[in-house]
């Protein structure tokens, strides 16, 4: 019941109220049958018993139709009785049976209309029966379908009444899938016309957080690109090696922190999709290898050359900083790189990490200790996986760090 949709649910719990309904109406008109049929033999019951004790005692004409009137029946005129008598011997249904020793009662039913013969020495009467009609069943009926369409009625009412969420939803995904122009519109003010603006604010608020956000950031790094491409001239020229190499190394930093920043901002821009292809693990670990631009790097591999359906460019970028931080932070410089099954795990030797893996996937946080590095690493490595359909593990063995890349199924 937890996961059932709301449309869903009204769906089940219309279909149970109409189905209840149904079958009450069903069982009323059963019981309603059965009852008329039990009133119809109580009094033709009565009227066998009334005439033919009334026609033992000889009744004048008089007296005849008192009791005509009394049990509201009327005798068949002698023109019609002929007519009538053909009827009931071709289409007339015996519902009732009766008498005693002093005469017999028939009660024949020819289409809507009931007949009843008497027969007593010489009484031979034909009666109709004259009682009006009720029009219980007819009412049962009508309110039985009434109630019923009225039931469809408000289903579907609060079928279209909901159906703007709906819209609502495609609106939201739309938006969720990166397009950032969608405007959630709702025309009537009611529950589902509030969330719907209140949605709409949250977008608009949004955009104008995410345009502050890349305006930010692009004067930055525009601002900081000037100084540093100035500085490095001004550095070229300096006699002193040991100062120029600090200052180098500086710069070198600065540019660092800056195409991390730049790199971040783009893989985490929520229109941005990654360019997927079928590419080789080597292609990759090679294009990974050039990012680093070191030829002093220790890294060795053991790999079993497999077929990816990735983002080539951006698996580089994740192995390039997967290894880079393993040549930093690793007790003897070098790592290893490695399959295992379908996942591509990145070895170096070290201590255990001090906090849970989500604590280095955060942006700007590393272990206190680490002092080289800007703490964005991860958070990239862990940006991109989200988009490739990977997720990022981590375990220590034997002295061992082991980042693994594990597909998601």
């Amino acid at each position: 019941m937890k996961n059932l949709s709301v449309t869903t649910f009204i769906h089940i719990l219309f279909s149970v109220a109409i189905a209840i309904l149904i079958a009450t109406f069903l069982l009323f008109l059963s019981w309603d049958k059965d009852r008329h049929k039990i009133e119809e033999f109580k009094r033709y019951q009565l009227i066998s018993i009334t005439f033919l004790s009334n026609l033992k005692l000889n009744p004048n004409k008089e007296e005849l139709q008192h009791l005509y009137k009394e049990l509201q029946v009327k005798p068949v005129p002698p023109e019609s009785l002929k007519k009538i008598k053909e009827l009931i011997a071709t289409k007339g249904e015996t519902i009732f049976s009766g008498g005693s020793v002093i005469g017999q009662v028939r009660v024949f039913r020819v289409g809507e209309k009931h007949y009843i013969y008497v027969q007593r020495m010489e009484y031979n009467l034909m009666l109709e029966d004259d009682r009006a009609k009720n029009y219980y069943f007819e009412i049962a009926v009508t309110s039985g379908i009434f109630l019923i369409g009225l039931l469809l009625l408000l289903y579907l009412a609060v079928l279209k009444k909901l159906y703007p969420l709906k819209r609502l939803h495609r609106q939201i995904q739309r938006f969720a899938k990166g397009d950032m122009q969608t405007r959630i519109t709702y025309k009537y003010d009611d529950e589902i016309g509030k969330i719907a603006k209140s949605f709409d604010d949250a977008i608009v608020h949004i955009n104008q957080l995410s345009a502050s956000k890349n305006l930010f950031m692009r004067n930055l790094m525009h601002e900081l690109k000037t100084p540093i491409t100035k500085g490095r001239i001004v550095v070229e020229m300096m006699e002193d090696e040991s100062t120029k190499k600090v200052l180098v190394r500086a710069f070198e930093r600065m540019n660092e922190l800056i195409s991390e920043l730049a790199e971040l901002e783009r893989v985490t821009t929520q229109s941005f999709e990654p360019n997927f292809e079928y590419v080789m693990l080597g292609e990759i670990i090679e294009q990974s290898k050039e990012l680093l631009m070191s030829t002093n790097s220790c890294i060795e591999t053991e790999i079993r050359d497999m077929a990816l359906t990735t983002d080539k460019n951006l698996m580089a970028l994740v192995l390039k900083n997967l290894i880079d931080n393993g040549i930093k932070y690793g007790e003897d410089k070098c790592i290893l790189l490695r399959t295992n099954g379908n996942r591509i795990e990145v070895v170096s030797r070290g201590s255990a990490l001090e906090h849970p893996l989500t604590y280095y996937t955060e942006p700007f946080s590393q272990a206190e200790k680490r002092s080289s590095g800007f703490g964005l690493g991860l958070y990239i490595v862990h940006s991109i996986l989200q988009k490739l359909g990977y997720r990022l593990e981590y375990r220590h063995e034997e002295g061992k760090n082991i980042f693994a890349l594990v597909p998601e199924k």
